[in-house]
């Protein structure tokens, strides 16, 4: 019980702190360099916290199978699977987007008879979340 509330009040540090480093730091230069030290130290840090009070228990021996444990493994491995096809699906369409439609939003201002075509490749190009969200859940499934 204590371990988690102290992994929680490390977690609301490691969010608040940074962002509080950000904010702070904006009336001068560098703060955003200050912002992005404090919260890759503090997500680090609460990752080696929570290795420390999660896995420091005493060892004992399975009483699983070989195949009960292979199968959990494989379990494991499956949802690894499919939030990396879902994330990394979505942060490619992300980059996409943001080359398709400046360019679609530069096109449109010149002229504004092609915005059927501009959606179309910004469309395009979002649909890639949509094939990686498929996958994942053709893996779960």
């Amino acid at each position: 019980m204590i371990t988690k509330i102290i992994l929680v009040a490390i977690l609301i540090c490691s969010i608040i702190v940074p962002f509080g480093v950000f904010l702070f730091g904006k009336k001068k230069q560098g703060g955003f360099k200050a912002a992005l030290g404090f919260n890759a130290f503090f997500f680090f840090g609460t990752l080696v916290v929570a290795d420390i009070l999660l896995f420091s228990g005493n060892v004992q021996a399975a009483s699983d199978t070989a195949a009960t444990a292979a199968a959990a493994s494989a379990e494991g491995w499956r949802y690894l699977a499919a939030a990396l096809s879902t994330g990394l699906s979505c942060i490619g369409a992300g980059i996409a987007v943001a080359s398709a439609a400046s360019a679609a939003l530069g096109a449109l201002s010149e002229d504004s008879s092609i915005m059927g075509k501009a959606l179309i490749f910004v469309a395009l190009a979002e649909s890639i979340a949509l094939y990686g969200l498929l996958i994942s859940f053709s893996i779960l499934g």
